[in-house]
């Protein structure tokens, strides 16, 4: 028999102010989890154990009660912007209303370049505080006292944009709160702040001819989206799901001018040089990504350069911005091979983006050009053999080529790659004049980014690698590592209506040379640096560079060629101001160095594991090869208590079309309504396309797991204000 759960039996116990959070935090977790008690029944199946919801929580165990779904879950988000370093805490609030025991995990997205250093999580009356272990042995750590029937709490890296976490052992009415923190560069382009807050993660695509080992299949599996709500369902949820409210105080040391939210509406208080920033509609669902952007009221903010002294050493963090202004210098012919991604997880405003996109980047095209455009799903089309002559006839024979695409099918990024890569060079020949350039379009959402960024070092620098993200939670992570070691920029398209906005600005930086041939010296002082590898700088776009020195003195000095001339800039070291961020910064700058080294193949796995490890644990930081792991001594399960698990549902990103992206088998299996059983659905599921779910040998398994979570979310709920 089903059965029926209100909050209102459960109080929210007082430790949940434990954590040292806001006031309003205990009022939001209390308002996100309230629920209404004549809500509907559900008749979710029995899942596995493999792959983890992205986004949001899942409770696992061996079974699945057919009611409501034992989890209300709310995000707080709360940012303090100090000059340009964000230290941001997310806190998670759920609670189990079953009468049974619960193991809990989440995937849950984070800045790419954020440094994770600290997890602090109440369940029940208990506060517990983890602490960075090498992942084995905090694995075994958690698994241990998940068995011996302990609360325990584990945090694991599964890319540098998507974390792990999961709860054992949460007794029938708890209520557990998990606050992880991590600070982030806040980025600079052309003057103007950026501040991102990634809040969903997008269901990922693993091409087939990864899964060669098992290995390869348990990484896949890390970072395969869990199940994703139908739109049409989260609609009727009030508040929709997950909802999240965010908290921005920023205090950048100037007077703060131009405050823009790109995606959510918000309200602002307080000071110019110390404003607060709050999402105007309290919680919103986490189904896009919070973007806020802001300029300098003066004309020239003094900021740029900070230090943070340790025992350890001193840390040091200097942005050197090349000349805005290069229209004097001449700009040579391009060839340029445009890459635009037609699959499945691309459909509604994606694809309507992305044809926009490259519509108006043909446009910019000049007859001393020369171009191409390929278009890729699963399988892939050259519009031209070879790059051609930018002529009028040719351009517009490409702007109703994409005119025509239509979202369909895989995201086999590799072989597009690779053919852009190839073609790039044909239409200028040997002439080191023509600028090659490569603009791709794409959200990114596969799960093999070490092949695409070995690809790219393959190249040799031959080619220059824009990358352009699409819809509203692209794979930063991907994009910026592509972008840097192919020498380019990254531009974030997140909605049809600025797409001029974003584009001008990238195709402005096409049209003019960067500063190429980068060199940094350190006169009167020695500092270990990253980004080891210097990229090429764009007009606008500040060089970043963060380095550790025994002790902090002498002058830095970047320099560098423009359209053949020399160009300097000069750093008194002594004037940097003091930062509590930089150490972690630099540490996990250092960590992206040795990935880069292990996806071009300067350095083996077992090798890049080993100095990932030790930069970890010097430095306190979660890393694909530390985590955090937080344990309770006393054990709460009783003997013969079993855990059991049931998986919620994530948002499906803002602007995907959910119809495209997974067919009707979905409607089929459940009988349109949120209805049907397992083995309905595993006979519908190799219907569904192979996008954004992944993997030939496993897809039938995945599908059925992603379409028994739907059929378990036929649960209307309201929230109410607190």
């Amino acid at each position: 028999m089903p059965h029926s759960f209100s909050f209102r039996s459960c109080l929210i116990p007082a430790a949940v102010l434990a954590l040292g959070a806001p006031a309003a935090l205990a009022v939001h977790a209390g308002a996100a989890l309230a629920a209404d008690e004549a809500g509907e029944d559900a008749a979710p199946g029995e899942q596995s154990d493999e792959g983890p919801a992205a986004g949001t929580l899942m409770l696992r165990g061996q079974g699945i009660a057919q009611a409501l779904p034992a989890v209300r879950l709310g995000t707080d988000m709360e940012v303090n912007v100090t000059g340009q370093v964000a230290r941001v805490r997310v806190t998670q609030a759920f609670r189990n209303t079953s009468d049974k025991w619960m193991e809990a995990s989440y995937l849950y997205p984070l800045s790419q370049d954020g440094a994770v250093d600290s997890l602090k999580m109440v369940v029940g009356q208990r506060v517990i505080v983890g602490r960075i272990q090498p992942r084995e042995k905090a694995r075994a750590a958690y698994e241990q006292a998940k068995a011996s029937g302990r609360k325990a709490g584990l945090v694991e890296q599964q890319r540098p944009n998507m974390f792990s976490t999961l709860v054992a052992n949460v007794g029938p009415c708890e209520t557990v709160l998990i606050a992880i923190e991590y600070q982030a560069p806040v980025s600079q382009t052309n003057g103007t702040f950026s501040l991102r807050l990634p809040l969903v993660v997008g269901p990922r695509y693993t091409p087939p001819h990864t899964l060669n080992s098992d290995a390869a299949v348990a990484d896949a599996n890390a970072v395969t989206a869990a199940p994703v709500l139908d739109p049409k369902l989260g609609a009727k949820l009030s508040g929709g799901l997950n909802p999240t409210s965010i908290a921005v105080r920023l205090a950048p040391g100037f007077d703060v001018a131009n405050l823009i939210s790109r995606y959510h509406r918000i309200d602002v208080s307080g000071p110019l040089d110390d404003r607060t920033v709050r999402l105007a509609d309290t919680a919103v669902p986490a189904d896009r990504d919070f973007v806020l952007e802001w300029r300098s009221a003066s004309a020239d903010p003094t900021l740029g350069l900070f230090a943070q002294h340790t025992a350890k050493g001193d840390y040091v963090m200097a942005s050197v911005t090349p000349p805005a202004d290069l229209s004097a210098l001449p700009t040579p012919p391009r060839e340029m091979v445009f890459v635009i991604d037609n699959s499945g997880s691309m459909g509604g405003d994606s694809m309507d983006e992305a044809k926009a996109s490259l519509i108006h980047a043909l446009g910019t095209l000049r007859p001393q050009d020369h171009f191409n455009v390929i278009r890729f799903d699963d399988t892939m089309t050259r519009l031209f053999e070879h790059s051609v002559s930018a002529t009028p006839d040719q351009v517009a024979l490409a702007r109703r080529f994409a005119g025509s695409l239509e979202a369909q099918g895989g995201t086999e990024m590799l072989p597009a790659l690779r053919a852009a890569l190839a073609d790039a060079g044909s239409g200028g020949g040997s002439d080191p004049e023509v600028l090659r350039q490569i603009v791709f379009m794409t959200d990114g959402e596969i799960s093999n980014e070490r092949e695409m960024m070995a690809a790219i070092g393959a190249d040799g620098g031959r080619s220059h690698v824009f990358m352009v993200g699409i819809g509203s939670a692209p794979n930063d992570y991907l994009m910026e590592r592509m972008s840097t070691i192919g020498g380019g920029v990254y531009t974030h398209v997140g909605a049809p209506g600025e797409v001029a906005a974003k584009m001008m600005p990238l195709l402005d930086v096409l049209s003019h040379p960067a500063v190429r041939d980068l060199s940094v010296r350190v006169e009167g002082g020695s500092l270990d640096l990253t980004p080891s590898r210097l990229p090429d700088v764009y007009a606008g776009r500040p060089l970043v560079l963060v380095g550790r020195s025994d002790h902090l003195a002498g002058t830095l000095t970047v320099s560098g060629r423009i359209g053949g001339k020399l160009w300097e800039r000069r750093v008194d070291l002594a004037a940097a101001l003091p930062s509590p961020a930089v150490e972690k910064l630099w540490a996990r700058r250092r960590i992206t160095d040795i990935e880069a080294d292990r996806a071009l193949g300067k350095l083996d796995d077992g090798a890049a594991d080993a100095e990932v490890e030790r930069v970890g644990m010097e430095n306190g930081i979660v890393t694909s090869r530390t985590s955090l792991v937080a344990v309770d001594e006393t054990p709460s399960r009783p003997d013969g208590a079993r855990l059991t698990r049931e998986e919620l549902p994530t948002n499906l990103p803002a602007g995907w079309d959910f119809g495209r992206l997974f067919g009707q088998a979905a409607q089929r299996a459940t009988g349109g309504d949120g209805s049907g059983d397992l083995a309905a659905m595993q006979a519908q599921a190799l219907e569904l396309p192979q996008t954004a779910t992944g993997f030939l040998g496993v897809i039938g398994k995945g599908c059925a797991l992603l379409l028994a979570g739907l059929a378990g979310f036929a649960v209307l709920m309201r929230r109410r204000a607190a």
